[in-house]
């Protein structure tokens, strides 16, 4: 189960622009808006925690599913 991997992507005008990526653990910037968004919620530690905890919620409790 360490190989699930939770990827939230974040898109304006059909461009992803941030996403979080639960095996690097933080947010990463594509664009000039994404980098400066990735800063500021990377320095959220709740904001990581939650999206971190959404691994479990989504993907460990739906893996036996498919």
């Amino acid at each position: 189960l360490k190989d699930i991997q939770l990827i939230d992507s974040y898109y304006y005008n059909k461009l992803e622009f941030i996403r979080f990526d639960s095996n690097v653990g933080k947010f990463v910037g594509y664009t000039e808006l994404g980098v400066k968004n990735a800063e500021r919620w990377n320095n959220i530690p709740s904001q990581i925690a939650s999206e971190a905890a959404q691994r479990e919620t989504v993907c460990l409790n739906n893996v036996g599913i498919d």
